[in-house]
């Protein structure tokens, strides 16, 4: 079975959703577009703490930024998201559910025991 290749670098996008806060962000970007200081009320975070994981979900390339005066603006990176999907779904199997997908492969397994191949 060969390797999956991602498109995109994974790794950042995986630690920027490590974080409870940061889902919470990128599902209030998902509703509407938001300031920093509007994000930082309604999380009930510092913004120094704010911007620190603004920081890291900019790394994860999951929002974007654009000043308008002297106000930062942030919305939700869908092309990200989709980079994502795409690669959880990859994994999906098409054999049924979990519990028949391993239950056909015991059933492989079971089979080759008891007709075990000559050599």
């Amino acid at each position: 079975m060969s390797k999956p290749q991602p498109k995109q670098d994974l790794d950042p996008v995986f630690e920027a959703l490590a974080s409870k806060h940061r889902r919470e962000i990128i599902y209030a970007l998902s509703l509407q577009p938001c300031s920093i200081s509007k994000l930082a009320a309604m999380r009930d975070l510092s913004l120094p703490a704010i911007h620190k994981h603004i920081a890291i979900l900019e790394k994860g390339n999951l929002i974007l930024r654009k000043k308008i005066g002297q106000t930062n603006f942030l919305t939700l990176n869908r092309t990200a998201l989709r980079g994502l999907q795409d690669w959880v779904m990859q994994y999906q199997t098409y054999w049924g559910n979990d519990e028949a997908t391993l239950e056909n492969y015991a059933q492989y397994l079971n089979r080759d025991e008891t007709n075990p191949k000559e050599k």
